[in-house]
C-alpha cells in the first residue's frame, strides 16, 4: 500500500515543480527577451537491499527554449534585437560576465549603458560607458555611436562595441537571476560575423496558450494524484477492518 502513496506523493511534488515552472514563464510572457523555461523529471530510485521498485521524481529547470521570439518595430535608436543564436554580454550581480537576449538599453545618469534589467552592457572594453549629453546610437555590428548635439554635421564617433557572443559549440545554462552562464564556468566568445536589428525589440518566446493549456492540465494531474492518496486510504482502512473480522 505505502508504494501506491509514494508514486502519488512523488508525483504531486513533480506537478508542483511543473506548476512553479508554468507561473513563472506565464508571468514573463511579455517581458523582452525572455526564454521560455523548461521543466526536466528524472526518476530518481530508491537503492536498497529489497526490491527496487520506488522511484522519486526529480524535477528541476535545467534549460529554457532558444526559439526566437516575435521582433517588433520601435524606432528607438538604442532598441535592438539579436537574431540567431547571438546573445548580449552584460555583467550580472556578482560582477561575472552573463549573457542575455534583453536588448532595450538605456542610459543612466553616470553615462552606462543598461539593458532593461539594470544590468551593464559589456563591451570590448568591459561595461559601455558614452559621454553625457551625446546622442547615441547602435550599429548593425554592434558598434556604438556617439554623436554631439554641438555639431550635428559632424559624423558620430564610435566609444564602444557591444559583446556579442556566439553560443555555437558552447553548453549554457540560464540561473534564478534571468541569465544564462557558461556550464562549469568561464565565458563565451565575441562572435564578429554577428549583427543585430536596430529600433527592434524581439519579444518573449513563451506563447499564452500553450501556458494555459499546461497549466490545466498541470492542475488536473495534481487533483488525480491527490485523489490516490484518499483511495489508497480508503483501501487501507478497508483492510484493517477486515483484519479485525479476522
Amino acid at each position: 500500500m505505502d508504494r501506491l502513496i509514494y508514486t502519488a506523493y512523488s508525483g504531486m511534488t513533480g506537478s508542483m515543480v511543473s506548476q512553479r515552472v508554468i507561473a513563472s514563464n506565464m508571468a514573463n510572457a511579455q517581458t523582452i527577451g525572455f526564454r521560455a523555461e523548461m521543466l526536466n523529471a528524472l526518476p530518481v530510485t530508491l537503492k536498497g537491499p529489497s526490491l527496487e521498485a520506488r522511484a522519486m521524481t526529480d524535477g528541476e529547470v535545467r534549460g529554457a527554449s532558444m526559439k526566437q521570439g516575435t521582433l517588433v518595430q520601435t524606432g528607438n535608436p538604442l532598441d535592438i534585437a539579436l537574431t540567431g543564436h547571438t546573445m548580449l554580454a552584460v555583467q550580472a550581480e556578482d560582477g561575472e560576465e552573463a549573457y542575455t537576449r534583453r536588448g532595450d538599453l538605456s542610459i543612466d545618469a553616470s553615462g552606462l549603458l543598461t539593458n532593461g534589467d539594470g544590468r551593464p552592457v559589456i563591451g570590448d572594453g568591459g561595461p559601455v560607458t558614452v559621454p553625457l549629453g551625446a546622442k547615441v546610437s547602435i550599429g548593425p555590428d554592434g558598434s556604438v555611436l556617439a554623436a554631439d548635439p554641438a555639431t550635428p554635421d559632424a559624423p558620430p564617433q564610435q566609444v564602444a562595441k557591444l559583446k556579442l557572443a556566439g553560443t555555437d559549440g558552447s553548453k549554457i545554462e540560464k540561473g534564478l537571476d534571468g541569465l544564462f552562464r557558461v556550464s562549469g564556468g568561464g565565458v563565451l566568445p565575441a562572435d564578429d560575423e554577428a549583427k543585430v536589428q536596430t529600433g527592434t525589440l524581439e519579444q518573449s518566446n513563451v506563447d499564452p496558450t500553450a501556458i494555459l493549456v499546461e497549466m490545466i492540465e498541470a492542475q488536473r494531474l495534481f487533483d488525480m494524484r491527490t485523489k490516490m492518496i484518499a483511495t489508497a486510504k480508503e483501501v487501507d482502512e478497508g483492510s484493517a477492518a477486515l483484519m479485525r473480522l479476522t
